[in-house]
């Protein structure tokens, strides 16, 4: 083999390994993304729960105080 065949089979290797630890690199960060996307979606699914449901006093609750103020 001619040293220019193999001085090509190793830049094509070297450059295949860098473009593998790029693609890792890119397959991690966009797991870690898409973790904390999801967080932040739960959280804000309970911050509008939260806000879609006042508390209310219970009906019984306040019959029984209105029943109670007649009384007296």
């Amino acid at each position: 083999m001619s040293k220019a065949l193999i001085a090509v089979i190793v830049v094509v290797a070297i450059l295949l390994l860098i473009g593998l630890l790029v693609f890792c690199q890119y397959v991690s960060v966009r797991n870690t993304l898409v973790s904390k996307n999801e967080a932040v979606k739960a959280a804000w699914s309970q911050v509008r729960y939260c806000a879609a449901t006042p508390r209310r006093p219970d009906p019984n609750l306040v019959e029984t105080v209105e029943g109670y103020a007649q009384q007296e």
